[in-house]
This record gives C-alpha cells, sequence and structure tokens, in this order.
C-alpha cells in the first residue's frame, strides 16, 4: 500500500540519508541537511524506516530522509483529502494559532511563513480571526491577516506530474514573487533552509515562486523537466533568475537583485547590484554570473 506523510512540526530537516551528519573530503563532520519541509507539507513515503527515518520525497520532486516521529502517515485516500479541505499558508514571518480567537489565547502552535495549514470561515462575531485545525486534531484560531490561499498543488506525490498554477498575468505575477523574495530581507542564511527562521539561496528563490503556485527546482540550477529556461542576460525581467556556481539570485530590476548568501560578513537575505559604481555591487558575483532562466 502507499504511505504518504504530512510534516507536523513547523520546520522539519529532510536529510540526505538516514542521520544529521557526514564527512566531507577533508574529513570533517558537517550537516547532512538537503532541505526543510514546512508544516502541512506532503512527502510520499518510498520505503521502509531505516534507523528511525523514512525515505521520502516532496511534492516538488526533492528526495532525503524524514525523521518518523515528524510526519503524520497518511493512506493515498487521506492524503487526497487533506489537499481538497480548504488549506491556506501562513503568509507572515511567523503566524501563531491561539486556543481563542483573541490575542490572549493560548499559543497552540507558531508557524513560520509559507506552512500550510486548514482553516476555515471566518466567525461572525470574531472579526479578523479564522478558525484553524492542527493535525493532531486541536482546533484554534489564527488571524485572518496571517495567511493566504494556498496557490501550490501537492498532487505531484500521487500523480508523478509537476503540476504548475495557470499564470493570467505575467507582469502581476512578476511583482509577486517580487513582493515575497522581499518578505525575507535580513532573515539569516542557512544551509537548506527554507523558512523565516533561516534561508539558503535556492530555498529564497523557490519558496517565492512555490508560494505563488509554480515549482522550480529546489537546488541552483536549470534542470529538465522544471519550468525554468535559460535567457538571454539582457532579456531579464524582475522576477527573472541568476545563477552562479553554486548560488542562485532573483533579478529586481534597474541591476538590482535579492539573494540569500552566506558570505562571511555579508550573509543573509540582501540586495545587492550589478552596477560597479554601486555602494551595493559583489565583483565576484558580477563576474562568475553564467546564466539567466525565465519560466516566460
Amino acid at each position: 500500500m502507499e504511505l504518504f506523510g504530512v510534516i507536523n512540526k513547523p520546520v522539519v530537516t529532510l536529510w540526505e540519508l538516514p542521520g544529521e551528519s557526514k564527512e566531507n573530503p577533508h574529513g570533517e563532520e558537517i550537516s547532512a541537511i538537503a532541505d526543510e519541509v514546512l508544516y502541512g507539507m506532503g512527502l510520499k513515503i518510498t520505503g521502509d524506516l531505516i534507523g528511525g527515518y523514512y525515505p521520502a520525497e516532496t511534492f516538488y520532486g526533492y528526495s532525503g530522509f524524514v525523521r518518523e516521529e515528524e510526519i503524520k502517515v497518511l493512506s493515498l485516500a487521506e492524503i487526497k483529502e487533506y489537499e481538497a479541505s480548504g488549506l491556506m499558508v501562513v503568509d507572515r514571518s511567523h503566524g501563531d494559532v491561539l486556543s481563542l480567537p483573541r490575542v490572549q489565547g493560548v499559543r497552540l502552535l507558531t508557524l513560520p511563513r509559507g506552512a500550510v495549514i486548514k482553516a476555515g470561515a471566518s466567525d461572525p462575531g470574531h472579526e479578523g480571526w479564522l478558525a484553524a485545525e492542527l493535525l493532531n486534531g486541536e482546533k484554534g484560531y489564527i488571524r485572518k491577516e496571517d495567511v493566504r490561499r494556498k496557490e501550490f498543488s501537492q498532487e505531484m506525490l500521487w500523480t508523478n506530474v509537476l503540476p504548475q498554477k495557470e499564470i493570467a498575468d505575467e507582469i502581476k505575477f512578476r511583482k509577486a514573487v517580487v513582493e515575497d523574495a522581499l518578505k525575507y530581507l535580513g532573515t539569516q542564511y542557512r544551509w537548506g533552509g527554507r523558512s523565516a527562521d533561516g534561508i539558503d539561496c535556492s530555498g529564497l528563490t523557490s519558496e517565492s515562486y512555490l508560494l505563488n503556485g509554480v515549482l522550480i527546482f529546489r537546488d541552483a540550477k536549470i534542470k529538465s523537466g522544471f519550468p525554468v529556461h535559460e535567457i538571454a542576460k539582457e532579456a531579464m525581467m524582475p522576477g527573472d533568475l541568476m545563477y552562479f556556481p553554486g548560488h542562485i539570485a532573483m533579478y529586481l530590476g534597474d541591476g538590482a537583485y535579492i539573494h540569500s548568501t552566506g558570505k562571511a560578513g555579508r550573509s543573509g537575505v540582501r540586495i545587492n547590484s550589478l552596477n560597479p559604481s554601486a555602494k551595493d555591487y559583489r565583483k565576484d558575483l558580477a563576474e562568475s554570473w553564467y546564466a539567466s532562466g525565465s519560466i516566460f
């Protein structure tokens, strides 16, 4: 029987192997993090438990291992029912689920931007709040302003076809992905991260597209089978992507780009420029920029 899972913790690590660390070619012990998966996101379980870890694949085609206790295991019928249950995503750096529809309620769970939650209609007597149901069955409330409609599909888990939202207005879409990327400004750099707690370069770009219904490749390269294709550098428009060896950024227009960088002294999500006379010019990136990509 096919098994699936839904992440039941705010931020969960997807590991490269069934363990937290590995040895690099220099003999150093380093993190085995491959990605992060957020609360309410679905996985397909692809094998048997190995030392407390399930091998799994995300709904955007990324594989790894997740701890047994960090997912709620579901059948095919259950994951389909869950996906069709009116899901929303957190649209603030962090959003609290409270026991009552007012700020004095007990905090049941704090979720990061991008987390998925089942949230229903607002109560006429409690304007500004939505009823929410957690994966453990607890009922609570979340501020209406803290969530937005989920625009991405998780159907690849059972169809093996990468679904994409139909884009009716290119300019509006470009503006939206840029605005979502800018929400992460100042976030610390975290290798493999994809939340407001910490995010890496491809986490920033893929999450910004994901929130707007388009599933691009999680890593910093153009990969066949995903919607991004190479374009001429001079044809770039806001929302398009810039590729460097092992790094990716999003173009903002007028020579500016946003990215999450691990460079010491200049780390985190920040804006830099391609203009050599600009204060925020990064010569190393300007010279190593090898390709641009777009979904249009």
